[in-house]
């Protein structure tokens, strides 16, 4: 049974990306880039608000029982997804200290469309 779920992993990402993209593009948020990986990490969504840079790390899961989807982006994970924001600034050829930017987190709860719960944390 564990290898269904590894096989599923990345179709159920993509879907709560895909989610979250949308969520975002309705709160005004514009597009830009959708899985940047680097040797550091991965950047789940490159997002444009105003002239601000939003990397957001998306979070999903169906159930809380083993934790929030909050809680899954813990320190480690978070100095990881910093590591590759400097890098994605560094390859854009941006300057960090004049550029604005922040980190968002996405976490989506729940199973099926209509008991989703999106949880958007702005600067985390």
């Amino acid at each position: 049974m564990k290898w269904i779920k590894q096989a599923l992993s990345p179709l159920i990402g993509s879907e709560a990306e895909r989610i979250a993209r949308t969520f975002l593009e309705q709160q005004g948020l514009t597009f830009i880039l959708q899985n940047y990986r680097c040797r550091t990490g991965e950047i789940d969504l490159v997002m444009q608000d105003g002239d601000e840079l939003v990397f957001v790390e998306v979070k999903y899961r169906s159930r809380s029982q083993y934790g929030s989807a909050i809680e899954f982006f813990h320190a480690r994970k978070k100095r990881k997804f910093e590591s590759a924001v400097m890098h994605y600034m560094q390859d854009k050829g941006f300057n960090p200290s004049i550029v604005p930017h922040r980190i968002d987190l996405v976490a989506i709860e729940g199973k099926g469309q209509q008991q989703q719960n999106i949880n958007w944390l702005k600067s985390v």
